[in-house]
């Protein structure tokens, strides 16, 4: 029995330490991803030394943290924090997946769970108004606010005011190239985001006159959303005919600029049958561009639509 002891605490140990590995070539492979589980596994093999008398000196200097920092189960040494999104732990009596950044809590959100999974705390942004940073771009919240001036700290980089900068629209979802048979109805979508507020204006390609004009088979819709300083527009076409087909475009303006984004719509009558002509195009990609070296080819798929008549 003497001897079974420490050869199961051996073997404990040594489980720990393959996890460990394990978990440190994850962290190569999923940088973003892994390195607060990383940290876990670590708090779990010191956990057994307790905590000794802090010596600040001795301790290591955290990098990179986006979050910030937040002191270690010991409240000695300095850590990097969670992020956004990542799993926390939710009281003191844990000390595995650490404690959340600045302007961050860690809770327990229960929604959006499928039968049987067990809910996870996660680290949520205290505020979710919008800032203004000195660099002239608009941050979702404070959170995302920090995480760009932590990663990139040479940048000094200061909120300028609360709410959006000003700036011409964004299309963020722009209409897409469709086609569809003559009697049939066609939606083209357009999704912008403006501070301040944008308008939202169709025209086709061949006239200068404003959609929908006096054609009672075409209308426009527009409402704000689906987020905030967002607005949407649509362009419906009841009933499309040949004389439909072309070019629209989705203008989108304010006080500062304007943008546009523009779609195709080919119109087929019930005597035509379409085909879809595959032309195979080789790229490559890479994350980054000094990595070119290490570029992964492969085969994308084009289609040309051709109309047949029969």
């Amino acid at each position: 029995m003497s001897e079974a002891k420490p050869l199961s605490i051996s073997c404990l140990v040594l489980s720990m330490l393959s996890w460990h590995w394990a978990l440190l070539q994850l962290g190569q492979a999923f940088p973003s991803t892994s390195d607060y589980l990383q940290r876990g596994w670590q708090r779990l093999l010191e956990e057994g030394e307790g905590c000794t008398e802090c010596q600040p000196e001795e301790c290591p200097m955290p990098r990179g943290c986006l979050a910030g920092t937040v002191r270690d189960a010991c409240d000695c040494c300095w850590e990097c924090a969670n992020l956004e999104g990542q799993i926390c732990d939710l009281d003191n009596t844990n000390h595995f997946y650490g404690k959340c950044g600045e302007h961050l809590e860690c809770r327990l959100d229960a929604g959006d769970l499928r039968h049987g999974e067990v809910p996870e705390p996660q680290c949520a942004c205290l505020s979710h108004l919008a800032l203004c940073g000195s660099d002239g771009k608009t941050y979702a919240q404070i959170c995302r606010f920090l995480e760009a001036a932590h990663a990139h700290p040479d940048t000094n980089l200061t909120v300028a005011h609360e709410g959006p900068c000003e700036s011409e629209p964004q299309i963020t979802s722009p209409p897409y190239d469709t086609w569809n048979i003559t009697g049939q109805d066609v939606v083209f979508g357009c999704e912008v985001f403006a501070y301040p507020m944008a308008s939202i204006e169709w025209r086709k390609d061949g006239t200068e006159m404003l959609l929908p004009g006096d054609d009672p088979h075409i209308s426009v819709q527009f409402r704000g959303g689906p987020q905030k300083y967002e607005v949407t527009g649509w362009l419906q076409i009841q009933g499309v005919r040949v004389t439909d087909e072309g070019t629209y475009r989705c203008f989108a303006r304010n006080r500062v600029g304007e943008v546009v984004a523009l779609a195709s719509l080919t119109v087929f009558t019930p005597g035509e049958h379409h085909v879809l002509i595959p032309i195979l195009s080789h790229s490559s990609f890479s994350p980054e561009p000094e990595e070119s070296a290490a570029e992964t080819p492969f085969t994308s798929v084009l289609f040309l639509t051709r109309k047949v008549v029969i």
